[in-house]
């Protein structure tokens, strides 16, 4: 699967959110949360940590 910056995936642990960085190695940061109460940003997944590609 071909992830790109600002695709929006689900993580197979469930979560939904936007790329917003790929690196060549794989791993990427991932904007999770719908407001300013819930948002993070997570910077430990991998492509293989995607179920699949929402939009």
């Amino acid at each position: 699967m071909e992830i790109k910056e600002f695709d929006r995936v689900r993580l197979k642990d469930g979560r939904e959110g936007d790329v917003m960085e790929v690196y060549p190695d794989g791993s990427l940061v991932i904007d999770i949360g719908s407001s300013e109460d819930d948002w993070d940003a997570i910077y430990d997944k991998t492509i293989e940590d995607v179920e699949k590609k929402l939009i």
